[in-house]
């Protein structure tokens, strides 16, 4: 190894000898030069970057995970408000449910993912009447004894007892409720007892009633038998309504369903969000920019401002409700009416920033219309600002609806929204049993409200230039 590196050495010192002597043999410059012929698409490349604005702005976006889930979470939202009433098996917002036998509505019934209450073995004895084709109404109750009513017990069970009451013979819940006058010794039966209060008499000791009422079978389950007895072919489901489809969200105190009603009320209060943001969005930036850029405007928008901001927001809400006729239209109109001001004054002062900043100044110089240079040279700047002002709008306009609805000036009952739904609930906080009433319209206004504020966010970071490789 060092022999090779000293021959190169003295080969390195030879040649720099013959260089200072000039004894280099002579070199022909045409072979060291190549003549390139002129290439416009290459001379083009020289000044050329792949960078892309909003390439890069999307890629931003889609490194923020919270985001992306957010933005997914709201478009299923999205789109489920749009096909679920579509979807089999689903009420109308507006319609009342009525218990077909007594007619009663099927009010604030409990929610639930099926209408079965229990499932009965082959051979189970029950009452049974017709409704239809379709189905029977069927019930476990002999009969109601009235309170204080002479019984004689027959069977002490420390759940169920077995009684007679005249001719019948059945069985009656041994419970707090029931209250049954007993003897010290229970068990030595018969004996003679009273009920504290009015007592079911049951066929089998088992409840197979929805709190009081019968429940429901298929017609092809149930086998007639004499009397009004019945009793089950195979294993069978009893149901709390003759349907199978149940409420999922439970029902209102009127019988409406509330899992229909509170997608009804989604898709009418993001009608509302979205129109009322475009209609802030348009008119603001529009306005803004010419406030904020042209400077002879400059002091009469904002006088004209200063007048606009100084009435209070709810005090125009409030007016414009009363007055005209109450409304989708109504409410877009009254909150588009002066929403704008916080937009319009936002980017007037992001405007005066940047008016006079060197390139705006040579776009002046060259002669470029006022207009294009508020297009070209001022509008891509407030991107992300402008986003995030839009993201906000929208649940923004919701939260304005639920609280001109609130006063009672907002939509009528039979236009769902979720200002309605919020309303009505909150009427109904204090009974644990009726609390999804406001629950469930709640949490769907929450996931919309935090899905565009994280979005908007998000996405003005994202399209800030600033952080932009």
């Amino acid at each position: 190894m060092k022999g090779l590196f000293d021959a190169k050495k003295r080969g390195l010192e030879a040649s720099v000898t013959a260089a200072v002597k000039g004894d280099l043999p002579p070199v022909n410059e045409d072979e060291l030069f190549v003549v390139a012929d002129y290439d416009a698409a290459a001379a083009e490349k020289t000044g050329y970057s792949n960078y892309s604005y909003w390439r890069s702005t999307l890629n931003a976006f889609l490194h923020n995970r919270a985001a992306v889930t957010m933005l997914i979470v709201l478009a299923l939202l999205l789109s489920f408000t749009i096909i679920q009433p579509f979807l089999p098996g689903q009420y109308g917002a507006n319609t009342i449910n009525n218990n077909p036998i007594t007619g009663i509505q099927l009010q604030n019934q409990s929610p639930s993912l099926t209408t079965v209450y229990a499932t009965v073995p082959d051979g189970t004895q029950l009452i049974g009447q017709r409704l239809d084709e379709n189905w029977y109404a069927v019930s476990n109750v002999l009969t109601t004894i009235k309170a204080r009513e002479k019984i004689t017990v027959v069977e002490y069970g420390e759940t169920w007892c077995r009684i007679e009451y005249g001719v019948l013979t059945g069985y009656v819940k041994n419970n707090f409720q029931t209250k049954l006058k007993l003897p010290d010794d229970p068990t030595a039966t018969p004996y003679e007892s009273r009920s504290s209060f009015p007592l079911a008499l049951y066929q089998e000791p088992e409840d197979y009633t929805n709190a009081g009422e019968a429940l429901y079978a298929r017609a092809e389950s149930i086998a007639e038998g004499e009397n009004g007895a019945v009793t089950t072919l195979g294993e069978t489901q009893l149901r709390t309504i003759p349907s199978d489809k149940a409420f999922l969200f439970g029902t209102n105190n009127i019988g409406q369903d509330l899992w229909a009603r509170v997608w009804s009320g989604t898709r009418t209060s993001l009608w509302i969000g979205f129109v009322v943001g475009l209609f802030e969005a348009l008119i603001g930036i529009m306005i803004g920019i010419i406030w904020g850029y042209v400077r002879a405007l400059d002091r009469i928008i904002t006088e004209i401002y200063n007048v606009l901001d100084n009435i209070p927001n709810t005090i125009i809400l409030i007016l414009i409700s009363y007055i005209m006729r109450p409304g989708i239209g109504t409410l877009i109109f009254a909150m588009s009416l002066t929403r704008w001001l916080g937009m319009a004054r936002f980017i007037r002062n992001q405007i005066v920033i940047i008016r006079d900043r060197d390139y705006n100044l040579a776009s002046r110089c060259l002669g470029t219309s006022t207009g294009r240079i508020m297009m070209r040279n001022l509008l891509p700047y407030l991107v992300s600002v402008i986003m995030l002002r839009m993201a906000l709008a929208i649940p923004g306009a919701i939260g304005s609806e639920v609280f001109i609805t609130y006063i009672g000036l907002g939509l009528s009952v039979d236009t769902p929204s979720l200002g309605n739904l919020i309303n009505e609930g909150r009427k109904l906080i204090t009974s644990a049993s009726l609390r999804y009433q406001l629950i469930f319209p709640a949490i769907v206004l929450s996931i919309i409200t935090i899905s565009f504020y994280i979005i908007g966010n998000a996405f003005a970071d994202a399209a800030d230039p600033k952080n932009h490789l």
